[in-house]
Parts: C-alpha cells; sequence; structure tokens
C-alpha cells in the first residue's frame, strides 16, 4: 500500500502511517493537475494541503485511491462529488489550527491599531517617530466578525478577554458565546463596528463576497482582515479603499492566485500599500498546528483503512462500528436507495452467513454499510455484492 503526502506535511504523519505499513513518499512542494496525475498512480492514500487540486482527471488516473486527507481546514480543493461518485473518502482537519488562526488575528488587529508596519518600516529606514498619531489601543473597539464557526467563535472569546465588544454574523442560526452580539445583517455588521474580520467558509458562493459595497459600508478608518479564503474578496476594492483613506489598515493572509512552491514570486494589489500586512497563508502554520494536524489526519486514514469508520468525513455518512475480535467486516458504499440494506442481507442469508454486527448511514446520494461476519465465506459473496447495481465500492477488512 502506497501513500503521498505533499506540500510539506508534517512528519508525524508519514511516520503514523509508515506504521501502519503503508509506503510513504513525502514531497515538500504542490504539484500541479498533471504533476499529481502522474504521480498518483497505485497511490492508496493522498495527502494534499491548500496548494493542490484533486480533479476529475486526478481521480480518474488513481483507481486504486482509497482516500484523500486535506491537512487543513478547507476542502474545496477537491473535487468531492467526483470523489463521492469514485468511493474515495475525504478528510480535513476542521478545529487543528484554530488557535492558530485566532492568535494571528488578534496579532495583526493589534499592530494595525498600533499601525506597527508603518513604524517598523520608518525605523528600518532610519527615520525615528515616536508620534502616537493614529495609534490606538484595542480595548474599546468593536470588532466585527463574519462567519461564526470554529475559528470565529474562538477569536470572539479572546477578543472579549482584551476588552473589545464583539459582533458577529452567519448565515446559520448560531449561538453567541459569552456578550458577543449577533447581527440579522452583514450590513448591520458593518454599520456597528470598527474592525472587520472574514472566517467565511470555501463554498462557491462566497466568491466575490466582499466588494466595493461592503468596503463603502464599512465606518471610515475601519481596519479589515481576511484569514479564509482569497477569493472572497475584492483585492482592487481593498486597495482603492486604502488608498482613499476610507479603509485605515488591512491585514491579508489569503489570496486568489497564491505560489505553489517557495522563492516563487507573489503578484498583489497590495504590495506597497501602508498599514497593509501580508501573509504568505500562514494562518494555521505554527509547529504546534501542524504536528496536530498531521497527527489527527492522519489517524482518520489510517481509522478509515483499518476499520471503515468514517467519523467526519467531509463526503461520506459519518458512522463507526466497533471492531469485533476475530470476524470479518464488509465495508459497501452504495448509492442511496432503498431496500440496499436488505439486499445485502438476503446475499448472506442465501449463503448461510451470520450477521454479527452490522451499521448503516446516509448522506445525500450515498449509503454506507459495515457488516461483520464470522471468517468463513467464499468469493461468490464477494462477487454478488460488487454486482450489485447500486454498488459504488466493496472492501473486506479483517479485524484483530
Amino acid at each position: 500500500m502506497r501513500a503521498l503526502l505533499v506540500e510539506n506535511i508534517h512528519p508525524d504523519a508519514s511516520a503514523r502511517l509508515a506504521k501502519e505499513g503503508y509506503e510513504v513518499q513525502a514531497l515538500p512542494q504542490a504539484l500541479s493537475t498533471g504533476e499529481l496525475a502522474e504521480a498518483i498512480g497505485g497511490v492508496t492514500l493522498l495527502g494534499i494541503r491548500s496548494g493542490t487540486k484533486v480533479t476529475e482527471r486526478v481521480l480518474a488516473a488513481a483507481p486504486g485511491l482509497q482516500a484523500i486527507g486535506a491537512f487543513c481546514i478547507g476542502t474545496n480543493q477537491i473535487d468531492l462529488a467526483a470523489a463521492s461518485r469514485r468511493g474515495v473518502a475525504v478528510f480535513n482537519a476542521p478545529f487543528s489550527n484554530t488557535r492558530s488562526v485566532v492568535e494571528l488575528a488578534l496579532a495583526e488587529i493589534i499592530a494595525m491599531a498600533r499601525r506597527l508596519p508603518e513604524k517598523n518600516a520608518q525605523m528600518h529606514a532610519g527615520r525615528w517617530d515616536k508620534s502616537a498619531a493614529g495609534a490606538h489601543e484595542v480595548r474599546g473597539r468593536a470588532l466585527g466578525i463574519v462567519g461564526y464557526g470554529n475559528i470565529g467563535t474562538q477569536l470572539s472569546v479572546l477578543a472579549e478577554s482584551l476588552g473589545m465588544s464583539v459582533y458577529f454574523y452567519d448565515i446559520a442560526d448560531k449561538l453567541a458565546i459569552g456578550n458577543a452580539r449577533r447581527c440579522s445583517t452583514l450590513a448591520e455588521l458593518l454599520d456597528a463596528v470598527e474592525t472587520v474580520s472574514l472566517h467565511v467558509d470555501g463554498r462557491d458562493g462566497n466568491r466575490g463576497f466582499f466588494g466595493e459595497a461592503e468596503f463603502a459600508a464599512m465606518r471610515p478608518r475601519s481596519l479589515f482582515l481576511n484569514l479564509s479564503r482569497g477569493f472572497v474578496v475584492d483585492h482592487a476594492a481593498l486597495r482603492r479603499a486604502i488608498e482613499s483613506g476610507h479603509i485605515a489598515g488591512a491585514a491579508i493572509d489569503v489570496f486568489p492566485d497564491e505560489p505553489k512552491n517557495p522563492g516563487d514570486e507573489f503578484v498583489s494589489e497590495l504590495r506597497g500599500l501602508p498599514n497593509v500586512i501580508l501573509t504568505p497563508h500562514i494562518g494555521g502554520s505554527t509547529e504546534e498546528a501542524q504536528q496536530d494536524i498531521g497527527q489527527f489526519v492522519a489517524a482518520k486514514l489510517a481509522d478509515y483503512m483499518a476499520s471503515g469508520a468514517t467519523s467526519l468525513s467531509v463526503n461520506m455518512p459519518g458512522i463507526a462500528l466497533p471492531v469485533p475480535v476475530g470476524s470479518h467486516r464488509l465495508v459497501h458504499l452504495h448509492r442511496n436507495v432503498p431496500g440496499v440494506l436488505a439486499s445485502i442481507n438476503r446475499v448472506l442469508a442465501e449463503h448461510g452467513i451470520n450477521v454479527e454486527g452490522q451499521l448503516l448511514g446516509t448522506r445525500d446520494e450515498l449509503g454506507y454499510v459495515l457488516t461483520d461476519i464470522g471468517p468463513a465465506y467464499s468469493e461468490d459473496v464477494l462477487a454478488e455484492l460488487r454486482a450489485m447495481p447500486v454498488t459504488i465500492r466493496l472492501r473486506t477488512l479483517r479485524t484483530p
């Protein structure tokens, strides 16, 4: 069994998969679609981060691929529908780098409020300017959080501990944490706060989410942060808002087009602007977060391959069945239509096979069944299950 890990995934992931018996190839760089399609033949497990795209073409080149690990939060770089059609499970790390992103956001809010980027540049240029003009404490300022998920809620808690008033807006009905106040519309939030931080997800509907109109609706001399997805913000509009003085500072960690390899040129409309902090997509790039992500996602991949458990999969029905001793487990992924479980059990009954444990889960167009049976069965049973018109993929696992 082979595992391919790209984009400098933490060594703990390689160590965990190697311990499970995988031959691991780890690459430091992202791969283009063509490069990945060439490299993925014969690969059982694929690990990527945000810079590598897994398309239909890539999946077609990997008939033996069983699962993909996104060693990051986002999965919009993966064609999830195509992966599901081919029976490839996808796992990510929705919580592991939350603290690192939040700490960066808070550091940037303080840095912009104190105009540290400009002070730092002046000092390096040999100019001493001790003026307090334009520098402010964050205590007492109003922070608006757009997207109140794992990162947004933790930012809310820590910002309150600094004395900030927190407002949030989310399209889902989210419970306010602490003293945070929920806004019913984005316009309501923009009118109420002096600092706006985006933490929305990577769905296509968020493309171009924040642009000319939204910057115009912000209070004069506000601060703006985006540590979510590069394509949600119109950077040309942001540049105009900063150059006009309407926006007093910005911190951007994600970009519509990002270099694939260290040392590649970074091109952006936002280069060279005062009080603008540009970071190379490092929100979750701390040693602590990357180690935790490496361990978490690798464990999910290993558990899926060993037991069929799909808990926290982003595209499969999420189920986990306790692993019995001395049984064989049938892992059956199928199209979600009525009667599949009865059909599976009928095949087993016709061959005199007793079911020792079974669990079914469904999600959208997919159904997923784990069935534990004794070790005595023929290949004919597996052939009949594979031949069912609704079958997408069948795996057999030996339990300890």
